[in-house]
């Protein structure tokens, strides 16, 4: 027997201009265009197998050891265009083994939690796409394969690239243009680094999906948002990168996710995703600015309660000093943490934090989907763990 195999790893991004909203979810088309920063892989990272063989009698994803669902539209969507990619490539040379028409063995782990607003979709699509296209040996570039993770998870798209990336929103009803560009490599601005506060990893009240078309349905913030706030923030956000000036940079990332989270307010009924805990790293942020008399640190939420702050390195003192001692008790601190700040927050935002962050993961500004050797299907077709 048979057994096809290749092997990707595939980052987390989070995105500093949002998205949020489609103009056509069946081909996940978004209604505006989004910005982000991928994050390192030491730290978050999906690892993808994808296999092929004759003994396959239906397509399987396991996922962190357990079936997960690849019935969906979505799923199907991607898998689809890729076999009928991998066809086309086999009718133009019939020397090449015939896996079009094979059944596949996905299997795929995170270091991380999934669905705990993570951006857990986004790295395990674009690993499933990625993987899947080294497996065919598709001839396809990241934008084109971005075309493909898009209609997966929105975000996916985003994590084909390393560095800092732009998903276009496009304007075409096929969605031929919306698609992700590199807007700079991480080695761009590589002293970009996050302190990520983990809230809550339990799964999501409202999921991303459910709750963007309710918003786009009731919000009348939103409108203004997609027509004037998201192009303006777009065009200051790329120059900020371009420049490397941190100040703007973290200016538009806070009022982005303000901007995004007003609109999840508006939304009728309302949506929720931050809480007590997630204002009060807010409120930390605003202190170690006033403190620092600039901007050294921006917060960013997603669809979630856990808090994102963006600093550069030469920064981590005034940043990784003030939480350090609050939270030096919950897992995930990097044996070099034990920065002092004289920064003193609000009793009430120390006490807030230090009972609603479980856990912390320090990381920055990374590359995009790895191939590797590390495999999670045995030569003989089977499922294996990173772990066992």
């Amino acid at each position: 027997m048979v057994v096809y195999r290749s092997s990707t790893t595939a980052p987390v991004n989070i995105a500093v201009v949002k998205y949020w909203g489609k103009r056509d979810p069946k081909l996940n088309l978004p209604t505006n265009s989004s910005l982000s920063v991928t994050l390192s892989q030491d730290d978050l990272r999906t690892l993808t197998t994808a296999s092929a063989s004759e003994a396959y009698t239906e397509d399987v994803l396991l996922l962190n050891g357990a079936p997960s669902d690849l019935t969906g539209a979505r799923t199907q969507a991607c898998l689809r265009e890729l076999r009928t990619r991998r066809a086309a490539l086999e009718d133009k040379n019939p020397s090449l083994p015939k896996l079009a028409h094979l059944k596949l063995l996905l299997v795929s782990e995170n270091n991380f939690p999934t669905a705990a607003g993570l951006a857990s979709s986004a790295a395990g699509f674009a690993a499933f796409v990625r993987a899947i296209a080294d497996l065919y040996e598709l001839p396809a570039s990241p934008t084109e394969l971005s075309l493909i993770a898009r209609q997966g998870s929105g975000s996916a798209c985003r994590s084909l690239f390393g560095g800092y990336v732009a998903w276009r929103a496009g304007d075409k009803a096929d969605g031929l243009d919306s698609q992700a560009v590199e807007v700079a490599p991480a080695s761009h601005w590589p002293q970009m680094r996050a302190l990520i506060l983990v809230v809550s990893a339990a799964k999501k009240g409202v999921s991303s999906t459910s709750g963007m078309q309710q918003t786009v349905a009731t919000s009348g913030l939103f409108q203004q948002r997609i027509a004037t706030v998201v192009p303006a923030n777009m065009d200051l956000m790329e120059q900020s990168i371009a420049d490397r000036d941190f100040a703007k940079f973290a200016e538009v990332t806070m009022r982005d996710s303000n901007s995004f989270h007003a609109t999840c307010a508006d939304t009728y009924p309302p949506i929720f995703y931050m809480n007590d805990v997630s204002r009060a790293a807010i409120r930390a942020v605003e202190t170690i600015n006033q403190a620092a008399g600039k901007t050294v640190a921006a917060y960013t939420f997603d669809a979630g309660p856990n808090a994102v702050i963006y600093y550069l390195e030469e920064n981590s003192e005034a940043v990784l000093g003030t939480f350090y001692p609050l939270l030096q008790s919950v897992d995930g601190w990097k044996q070099s943490t034990n920065f002092k700040s004289t920064v003193q927050l609000d009793e009430t935002i120390s006490s807030t934090l230090k009972g609603g962050v479980s856990r912390v993961i320090m990381t920055g500004v990374g590359e995009g989907p790895q191939k590797t050797d590390v495999y999670l299907v045995s030569e003989e077709g089977k499922p294996l763990s990173t772990s066992s």
